[in-house]
């Protein structure tokens, strides 16, 4: 190979131009990627989060056909499920019958609802280790709290240490504790400080407050401002609406999700760029129609309201 000369290197007037145009473009180039792998977690963050149905929602369907059901939710093109109270009497063997069932449907179970039980240190919390661990669960979430053993500060205390004992004791288990809000929990107990800012400031940062928003919404409190006060925690949120008026006016919690007067639009957009959220659970407590035509009508108005259908 002959050996190049400088005249071989020498750039014409041209190629001069054609490259230094090129500099502002490269020095561009690290700033656009990065604006690029920012945004894209956002636009990405609708399309990860699944859509799942809390199972009290379709309760006697499920106490008559547990599988069934589950074929049903699955049909209608939801993602998971959360099992309420009833499945902690399950056998090892059964809870890996229904992982099975999940499984070939294309199911997750990401939370479960559960009493006392689940967290009461010795053989309640390893059966509860055990049990979500079968069904994939993440988030062993306290249904509602003992009313005997909640009726003042201190009992709301002594509930938060064992709650957190217990989310240490899952930890090791890629689980965590959690706990369900219902209207009472917004009230102030004595000492004047809210039942569920006691909680959160006497629990782990990585344990759960899951929201239900329709009792938010009927005790008078601000969602938004709940999950955006309580970065990372919300890792769950219950797809309840609310409306003011009366059951026999199908008005209450017998309204379907978007026909309350959540603002679903900033308590999504919270949950997602601030809360943490793992999954939105859709939970009905009735309606106007059955069970099971109630989920599907929900989620259908949930797709409506993210753009996908």
């Amino acid at each position: 190979m002959p050996r190049p000369t400088d005249s071989d290197h020498a750039l014409s007037r041209r190629q001069f131009i054609a490259l230094a145009s090129l500099v502002p473009a490269l020095a561009a180039a690290p700033s656009l990627l990065r604006a690029a792998t920012s945004s894209a977690p956002a636009r990405a963050t609708a399309k990860t989060i699944p859509i799942g149905i809390e199972l009290y929602a379709v309760r006697n369907e499920l106490n008559r056909d547990l599988m069934g059901t589950l074929k049903q939710v699955a049909s209608f093109g939801y993602e998971a499920v959360e099992f309420y109270a009833p499945y902690f009497e399950w056998t090892p063997a059964r809870a890996k019958e229904v992982r099975h069932q999940l499984d070939d449907l294309g199911l997750r179970c990401l939370s479960t609802h559960n009493h006392i039980a689940a967290f009461t240190p010795g053989d309640g919390i390893a059966k509860a280790i055990e049990l979500n661990s079968i069904l994939g669960a993440r988030q062993v979430v306290m249904a509602s709290a003992p009313r005997e053993a909640t009726t003042n500060l201190d009992g709301w205390k002594k509930l938060c240490a064992q709650l957190s004992a217990a989310t240490e004791q899952f930890q090791p288990h890629g689980l965590t504790a959690g706990f369900h809000n219902h209207q009472a929990e917004w009230q102030k107990t004595d000492g004047d400080q809210r039942i569920l800012d006691v909680i959160a400031a006497n629990t782990p940062p990585q344990f759960v407050l899951q929201l239900d928003v329709g009792t938010c919404l009927e005790a008078g409190q601000d969602p938004v401002a709940w999950i955006r006060s309580h970065p990372g925690r919300i890792r769950s949120v219950h797809l309840k609406d609310w409306a003011p008026g009366s059951e026999a006016d199908e008005k209450r919690y017998r309204v379907l999700f978007g026909e309350g007067i959540a603002p679903w639009s900033e308590i999504v957009a919270a949950a997602e760029s601030v809360g943490g959220v793992e999954v939105f659970l859709m939970e009905q407590e009735g309606s106007r129609f059955s069970e099971l035509e109630t989920a599907q009508r929900s989620l259908a108005l949930w797709k409506k309201f993210r753009g996908e259908s």
